[in-house]
């Protein structure tokens, strides 16, 4: 009995011992990253070349030092990673064991958070014994400026590498030591990256330093610091603006980016979009239906039904679902997705090509190609777009060993059907004579039928032909067509058409931005957008936090969102924390409102209205900065005035109202803010209940003003205007109204082609007739006839009346004098005819009484 009763608590305690193994230990120090971050992709340097740059890198013993010190750092365990990750949104059982191991974490692993990295005052923490002989082994030979050793030790105290714990003002000491004593470009970059962000309070933020040292590695070839200094350039930060040395720098990231793309399997690198916005998975950065991001054109309009409100998870399984009972364009959008990938599905040829191939089948037989189904519903132009995707990754070789042969049996498939992709990727092989001879013409006329398509890649191959035969305008007639769909290759060669002032008058403007936008375009190879992704998706926000700061610095819209929504401690204007006794409190490393506000203000100035509204709140409540309610009302009125795009802010319209109506930062005008109210309304029709309620008080204070003789202008009625329209005028506006009132909104959505479709450029289309004009006709016919039978009345009442004349006449013939009634004027009338003497009394109803 006893050991039955134990049973339980036993299995509770192994439960409990699997989750604490496949979870991350936590330990007082912040969470350690992997060994990668000891060397990050954009550093030209190796380990062993660091010193290369003054020729030395210590004594010999020095060296060995450093190779030992490396042996023991290998040989420390790091944290587990997640051996299995259950997320809450992967059905019952992923759901239990998520929350399961939250709540494990939560009991046993909450630590309180250790800031020691933050400031050396706070004394050494205890290190294991091999790390602490590693770092008596690199300091030692630090000492005989070991480059190796130094650098080292400043990447360990900066990313908490091997289990150190984060010490930014060591981490800055040792890379201005690097810095100065070999010149090197990383430490160049870093030391510049510390005094522009003041990180962790390492050192004062000092950006006339910041871009001394950007400007050192920069001209050193260090392309981070290539892309911070242009960006620097461009928006005036610790310099004047200057429009040629950003184009200048950025040119150089966009050579390199460029270089980089190309590379790779023909048709070059798969760039992969890693830059996203936190706040716009929550529904921006003031929630869903209150920011730019998920109000006005941007809500989901979709029914409760609608796959608008859906997750990812949810699309995939619907999709499987319609795939399974035979529908094939649920089946290739499938295939898309899993080819394509995203931030929350990883890239999977094998999955993707199983897909292609069933909606494949379904048209073709596999081994000879000969048809086998009729071109019902389309399947003839699905099955071209699979084949596409099928003849690219036999290409390339993604997924499958690269063959030619296939491809090329794939695409031909699909151009006997006109497919504007396996057109283009045919046009490659010829023009890089991959598998066929190579022939540019061949090549061009492939392209041409393709970009006729607006395909946009095969518009930049078609225009990077003319432009070698000289041909210029027809090269930018065609890069001009790609650069609207936002193709990297279409952009440079523009760029650099503007920027050398070729075949038109240079613009260094144009020429800037579209070497930025080519430059942002190659993420993986200068930023850490996918190592910030990953760490903030696994709750670790301080890692997160310098992977978007570093990539806010070169310029990245997103990252100086991300930055800022991390750092804003400001997110409800009601914490409810002290309600939760074991919420964890963000360390001083996560609470600083005036760095927040340095890139809230940068992300505004880059176009994002969000941004710019908390700008505004920043300066009303005086977060980071001293308290200026005309700028609050300044950056208010900016976003209110931000149109591009639609991206209006309901927002920014009812603080304006709500500043107009206590007369903070503005004149006190009951009028005005009503104005505003009703702007916040018809922007946004979310905001109904606030602005309801904002507005019954303001007609409450408004009426009170009013009675009281108030010094505030009042609500004045709106002015009625009183027009008179003749019958004419009425019946040409009638005929030239759109008739709203007889459509609804969601008529122009199903005339608009979807950018989501899944097969975009598909071949459905249908002729409509327009039900206005069809309505006019149909009024226009009714009255025709109606006033055509008035007409006929009114001639039949006048033929009798002629008839009865004449009659009269005839019987005056025949008969002699026509009887005299009694009472009876000579006309034939009973009342007196003017100009008789008791006309006036008749007029006035005398006569009678």
């Amino acid at each position: 009995m006893q050991h039955n009763k134990w049973r339980p608590w036993l299995l509770v305690c192994a439960v409990l011992c699997f989750f604490a193994y496949t979870t991350d230990a936590q330990q007082p120090t912040p969470k350690a990253t992997e060994s990668k971050h000891a060397v990050h992709n954009d550093r030209s340097e190796s380990v062993a070349s660091w010193a290369n740059n003054d020729g030395t890198n210590g004594s010999q013993e020095a060296a060995l030092q450093v190779q030992d010190a490396l042996s023991e750092l290998h040989s420390i365990e790091t944290p587990f990673q997640r051996l299995v990750r259950f997320d809450k949104t992967s059905g019952f059982v992923g759901t239990t064991a998520y929350y399961a191991k939250e709540a494990f974490i939560l009991l046993f692993l909450n630590a309180p958070k250790q800031d020691d990295y933050l400031d050396t005052q706070l004394g050494i923490p205890k290190l294991s014994k091999p790390l602490a002989k590693a770092v008596r082994l690199l300091e030692n030979a630090a000492r005989e400026n070991n480059s190796d050793a130094i650098f080292l030790l400043a990447e360990m105290n900066f990313y908490g590498n091997f289990t150190h714990p984060r010490n930014f003002k060591e981490a800055f000491r040792r890379y201005h030591e690097l810095s100065t004593l070999t010149g090197n470009s990383s430490a160049q970059h870093m030391v510049g990256f510390m005094y522009a962000t003041g990180i962790g309070g390492a050192v004062e933020r000092d950006q006339a330093k910041a871009l001394m040292y950007h400007t050192f590695a920069a001209r050193d070839g260090n392309t981070r610091s290539e892309m911070t200094t242009a960006f620097r350039h461009h928006a005036g930060i610790g310099t004047p603006r200057d429009c040629n040395e950003a184009a200048r720098y950025y040119k150089r990231v966009a050579d390199k980016a460029m270089e980089f793309a190309r590379t790779g399997p023909p048709g070059g690198m798969a760039l992969q979009r890693e830059a996203y916005r936190l706040a716009d998975e929550e529904g921006g950065v003031y929630g869903e239906g209150a920011s730019v991001v998920s109000s006005g054109i941007y809500a989901n309009k979709g029914g409760p039904n609608s796959d608008q409100h859906a997750a990812l998870d949810d699309v995939l399984e619907y999709l499987d679902l319609m795939s399974r009972k035979g529908d094939l364009k649920a089946t290739y959008s499938l295939g898309r997705l899993h080819y394509e990938g995203s931030r929350t599905l990883r890239r999977s040829f094998r999955t993707a090509r199983k897909y292609f191939l069933i909606v494949a089948r379904k048209y073709w037989d596999i081994k000879d190609g000969s048809i086998i189904s009729e071109d019902a519903n389309g399947i003839g132009k699905i099955a071209s777009k699979a084949a596409a995707y099928l003849g690219r990754m036999s290409l390339r070789g993604e997924g499958v060993e690269q063959n030619y042969e296939k491809a090329i049996i794939w695409f031909r498939r699909g151009i006997a059907n006109g497919d504007s992709f396996c057109q283009y990727e045919m046009g490659l092989m010829y023009l890089l004579g991959l598998g066929v001879r190579k022939d540019a013409g061949v090549a061009a006329d492939y392209f041409k039928e393709s970009a006729e398509q607006d395909w946009p890649a095969a518009q930049v191959h078609l225009g990077k032909l003319f432009l070698d035969q000289g041909d210029l305008r027809p090269a930018m007639r065609y890069f001009e067509l790609a650069y609207r769909h936002g193709h990297i290759e279409a952009h440079y060669h523009l760029a650099e058409i503007n920027n050398n002032g070729v075949g038109r008058e240079r613009s260094c403007p144009l020429a800037t931005a579209s070497y930025k936008v080519v430059a942002e375009k190659t993420e993986a190879l200068h930023t850490s957008f996918e190592e910030a992704n990953q760490a903030y998706d696994q709750g670790d926000k301080e890692t997160a936090l310098i992977g978007y700061m570093m990539a806010a610095e070169q310029g990245y819209e997103a990252a100086q969102a991300n930055v800022a929504y991390i750092l804003d401690e400001h997110k409800s204007i009601v914490s409810l924390d002290w309600l939760i006794p074991w919420k964890k409190k963000a360390s001083s490393f996560l609470r600083n409102a005036g760095l927040a506000l340095v890139y809230w203000t940068r992300s505004a100035k880059q176009s994002n209205v969000d941004s710019m509204v908390k700008m505004g709140d920043y300066y009303l409540g005086g977060y980071g900065i001293e308290a200026d309610m005309e700028k609050a009302a300044t950056c208010y009125q900016t976003a209110q005035e931000m149109q591009q795009s639609g991206q209006q802010s309901a927002q920014a319209m009812w603080n304006l109202g709500w500043m107009h109506e206590n007369g903070i930062g503005v004149d006190q005008d009951y009028h005005l803010a009503k104005r505003y109210y009703d702007l916040a309304l018809e922007t946004n029709q979310e905001s109904y209940l606030p602005v309801k309620l904002s507005l019954l008080k303001l007609r409450m204070r408004s009426f009170w003003n009013t009675i009281t003789h108030g010094k505030v202008n009042s609500i004045q009625p709106d002015p009625e205007s009183k027009t008179y329209r003749s019958w004419s005028d009425w019946l040409a506006n009638f005929l030239e109204d759109e008739h709203p009132y007889y459509h609804s909104d969601t008529d122009d959505d199903i005339l608009e082609p979807n950018i989501h479709d899944p097969m975009p450029g598909g071949d459905d289309y249908h002729d409509e007739v327009d039900e206005g004009i069809l309505e006019s006709l149909i009024i226009l016919g009714i009255a025709g006839t109606l006033a055509f039978l008035v007409y006929y009345r009114q001639l039949r009442l006048q033929n009798h009346r002629r008839a009865v004349e004449q009659q009269r006449q005839a019987d005056g013939q025949v008969g002699g004098e026509v009887p005299v009634v009694p009472g009876q004027q000579p006309d034939g009338g009973f009342f007196p005819a003017p100009g008789h003497p008791d006309r006036g009394q008749w007029v006035a109803g005398g006569i009678g009484h």
